[in-house]
């Protein structure tokens, strides 16, 4: 890099930018893996921030996983442990999601409960590879055992059937983070791609967020509107995650993040976690992908049958594809993400078993070496560049620790009465 170049990285990342005249251009030719960015990308820690493996797994296995062997190439997934190790995956959080239509059904809990029990079975089920966590001391004790340190994610708000008391069993269990809402607007919260009723969060959503900070949970904002965005990041005494959302600036999908609200995420020191999905971030893709949610709402309802519902789904992707894109477009929201939020406030959450396409050269899990390149190629620093692969999420999950013992502190100095056995219950 020449001395001209150089001055304008250092000038980029003090703005809030990297970037140098050459890459403003972007040229899109495919990343080539060089061994500069191999050996830093096999220094750093990854820590991807959501994979729904497990659901993935569940669906085509059933719970147990009586026939994939995650131990052999599975070319169905996006996951498999050699590509996680190709990957240098080090932390994984396992996205613990059920279906919307289970908060009809009133069957939530119940759903919920098993999906992190699969999450239970996979771990176990690998002992050499995988080991769960709930904790920084834990992640950093795993990997020192040379293990992808697993830990779960609850993804959709409605799981907790808007009680606090099953939110902190969730706790107990393992999650480490809930989503507060998925595809559809809760009794308590607004979601991005739903109709709002709440125009925000109603008092028990603030209870919610407040009840997670003394949990030590991180509070996910991916999924739900702009205006709960907002709050929760007002509300919260903790920062906030976005575990898989990208740039709304760049593709106005509202899964996405508004600058503003990467601004206010900058100020609380939070971190958004990059999604690959392609229809989220490819600009041309939008346009098919924007009301996904409504339709799947719809197929569902017109198909109640879960394998009539996923034929219908298929049939519709395959009518309406959306282009790919490739790395670059992920790359350029992480570029988007910098500039706006800061260098600090930016990680990876890939969403991968959990999206029906993926951009080129980022396929699986394999891939994560290639960002590391191409992020080089755009000139960023190497410590810039471990902080986007994995030590901005373990900073954030460090205040969100150190935040719930002084609130529990604090709690046991105002009143030393132990929590009620039940939780309050949304209006």
């Amino acid at each position: 890099m020449s001395a001209i170049s150089w001055v304008w990285v250092v000038l980029g990342l003090a703005l809030g930018q990297a970037q140098t005249p050459e890459s403003v251009a972007k040229t899109r030719q495919p990343v080539v893996l060089t061994d500069a960015a191999r050996i830093l990308h096999e220094s750093a820690l990854v820590v991807d921030a959501h994979n729904d493996l497990p659901w993935a797994m569940r669906e085509k296995d059933g719970p147990n996983f009586r026939s994939i062997d995650l131990r052999k190439n599975q070319p169905a997934l996006h996951t498999d442990i050699p590509r996680l190790k190709k990957g240098n995956v080090g932390v994984q959080f396992w996205s613990a999601w059920v279906p919307g239509d289970t908060r009809k059904k009133g069957t939530s809990i119940r759903e919920t409960l098993l999906q992190i029990d699969t999450i239970y079975h996979l771990i176990e089920a690998y002992p050499e590879t995988f080991v769960l966590c709930q904790s920084v001391a834990e992640i950093e004790a795993a990997r020192k055992a040379n293990k992808v340190a697993s830990l779960i994610g609850l993804e959709g708000g409605y799981s907790i059937d808007n009680s606090l008391a099953v939110l902190r069993t969730y706790r107990k269990l393992g999650a480490v983070y809930m989503t507060l809402t998925h595809g559809e607007t809760l009794d308590w919260a607004d979601s991005a791609t739903d109709k709002p009723k709440h125009n925000g969060l109603t008092p028990f959503g603030r209870e919610v967020v407040l009840e997670m900070n003394r949990l030590g949970m991180m509070v996910d904002i991916s999924h739900v509107s702009p205006d709960v965005m907002r709050q929760a990041i007002q509300v919260s005494k903790a920062p906030v995650i976005a575990s898989h959302s990208s740039a709304f600036a760049l593709a106005n999908h509202p899964r996405n993040v508004p600058d503003d609200v990467l601004t206010m995420i900058r100020k609380q020191d939070g971190v958004v976690m990059v999604n690959f999905y392609s229809g989220f971030v490819v600009p041309e893709a939008v346009r098919i992908t924007r009301n996904m949610f409504e339709r799947a709402r719809k197929l569902r309802e017109q198909f109640p049958d879960d394998r009539a519902y996923q034929e219908a789904m298929s049939a519709y992707r395959k009518e309406n594809p959306i282009p790919p894109g490739t790395i670059h477009d992920v790359v350029d929201h992480i570029d988007h993400l910098v500039k706006v939020a800061g260098i600090d406030h930016v990680g990876l959450g890939s969403d991968f078993d959990g999206i029906p396409t993926c951009p080129k050269q980022l396929e699986d899990v394999s891939t994560y070496p290639l960002l590391t390149q191409e992020l080089l190629n755009r000139g960023y620093p190497p410590e810039a560049i471990k902080k986007i692969l994995g030590g901005n999420m373990m900073r954030v999950f460090k205040k969100v620790e150190l935040v719930a013992r002084e609130m529990t502190r604090d709690l046991n100095k105002a009143d030393p009465t132990p929590l009620p056995p039940s939780g309050a219950k949304a209006p």
